[in-house]
């Protein structure tokens, strides 16, 4: 009996979960117009690698917009440069 009492807890424990996800998800469509639009991905130029543009370390060099996928690559590539 106890089981069956914990085992129906669960079930209402992982519906409150979903329906909070799915809930979270409508809201979200809502707020954008109804389209979940894609994220912008840009190209470090040291590492090649495709990140997305709002978490990219940004940096302007002569007058160009650089992105970066990190600190670490926005240094060597600046090292490059330099050479």
């Amino acid at each position: 009996m106890s089981r069956l009492v914990l085992f129906i807890l669960l079930l209402l424990f992982l519906y409150g979960i979903l329906y909070y996800l799915i809930r979270d998800m409508v809201v979200r469509r809502k707020k954008l117009g109804g389209e979940l639009e894609p994220e912008e991905l840009v190209q470090d130029p040291y590492c090649q690698t495709y990140i997305p543009k709002r978490t990219a370390v940004k940096k302007r060099i002569e007058g160009k917009h650089y992105y970066f996928c990190n600190k670490d690559c926005l240094r060597k590539f600046l090292e490059e440069k330099k050479s």
